[in-house]
This record gives C-alpha cells, structure tokens and sequence, in this order.
C-alpha cells in the first residue's frame, strides 16, 4: 500500500530578521511516512521541533528543505514545491485539520462553520446533516448551534473545531492537540472518531500531550528529537 504521507529530509529554520539575520535552525532532516488507516504521532519534549514538523505539513509553515509528499487525485505531490495557489487547492481536497485554535469568520453560525469544509464534497444539506451529527455526538448543546462560536467556552469552541476537523472524508487529518481542554466524556468521544477515521482509511499525523490519548489512538510514535540539529 503506498503511504499517504512521506516527509523526506524535512528542515526548518527560522530567520531572525531583528537579530541581524541570524538563522535558528529547528530541525533537520526529518524523516518519515503515514500509511492510510495508520495514526502516526509526534513525540518528544517541549521544543523538540513537533509543532514546527506538523505545521510545515499543513503547509502553514514554509519548509527550508525537504520534501513533503501527499498523494492528491491518486498521485504523489510535493507540498514543498508548490506554488501558494496549488497548495490551497491540495489542502481544501487532500488535507482537513484540527488546530490548536478555531479561527473562523466572525457572526457565522455555528452550524454553517461546521459545515463549510465539506459543502463542496457533499453539497449544503448534506454538510450541514453531517455537522449537527457531528455537533450532537460532541455533546454541543443544539440552542449553541445557530450562535457564532467567539464567545463559547474553549472546550466548546475545541469541539466546534473537531467537528469542523473531521466533516471531510480527506485522505489525510492533522491533529495538533485535539482533546486539549476537553472532559473525559468528549476525550473518548475524539478517541472514537479518530478510531473511525483510521477504520475507513484516513492517514493521521497528530501531536497528543494527553498520555492516555496518545496511548489509545497511536500506531507509531515518531520522536521529533531525534531531528534536532546538530
């Protein structure tokens, strides 16, 4: 079975343009792959490089060097190669995400923030039946749902951001932090759509401060320290 994710090479510096240019390299040479059905996690102490890795993979940060391939319309792509145009269009077919933090447009309704992602793949009704599904299973109250999420809590706001996360059926999810600021009810609830996803043939890259999450969800730990530079 060919991987849905290979990183090759990965680097990342940071240039530090008040400090007279000074380069702070993050990591170097990064290497790995993510198999469809498989959840890969990043692993390793604070400041090893783990977010860096997953953000130059989401194509929010740029790479230095290497390479990152995604297989999109069934053939290999080097993220790192395209252009911010050809990105975009990788990531709205190939790519879905949880971040750490939702970022939407203000005075959108709940519902419509959810469903967005995955009107182009299931049409407006269909999004919107999938996000309630998907608001309900993650215990979001219904009277929350044609509210914009600003002034929700930020363990409803993370669920808004799951729910958003997981609407599409993209080949590969990136997960930073999914169950940070959740009880223990909607911890398991996440464990299970990640168990779900993985089942239907989703690849998952994901960063899990939460041992007991990590424990349940991870079929390989990848150890971001052992690409520190030197």
């Amino acid at each position: 079975m060919e991987p849905a994710l290979v990183v090759d090479g990965l680097s990342k510096r940071f240039v530090l343009h008040l400090q007279r240019g000074l380069a702070l390299p993050v990591v170097e040479g990064a290497g790995f792959s993510v198999s469809p059905g498989e959840c890969v996690v990043l692993g390793g102490p604070s400041g090893a490089g783990k977010s860096s890795v997953l953000k130059m993979v989401a194509g929010t940060y740029g790479a230095s060097a290497g390479r990152i391939i995604v297989r999109h319309r069934g053939a290999p792509v080097d993220l790192v190669a395209l252009t911010a145009r050809e990105l975009i269009a990788v990531r709205r077919e190939t790519i879905a995400e949880v971040t750490q933090f939702l970022r939407v447009i203000p005075r959108v309704p709940t519902l419509d923030v959810v469903a967005a992602p995955a009107e182009a793949e299931l049409g407006a009704d269909q999004a919107r039946d999938r996000a309630a599904a998907l608001l309900a299973r993650l215990n979001l109250p219904q009277r929350l749902w044609g509210l914009p999420p600003a002034t929700f809590s930020g363990g409803e706001k993370q669920r808004v951001n799951i729910a958003r996360g997981f609407i599409r059926n993209a080949p590969l999810l990136l997960l930073d932090e999914p169950t940070a600021s959740l009880d223990a009810a909607n911890r398991d609830v996440v464990v299970a759509l990640i168990e779900e996803k993985k089942a239907a043939g989703t690849a998952i890259l994901g960063i899990f401060h939460d041992e007991a999450v990590r424990a349940r969800v991870a079929d390989r730990i990848v150890d971001v320290s052992g690409f520190a530079p030197a």
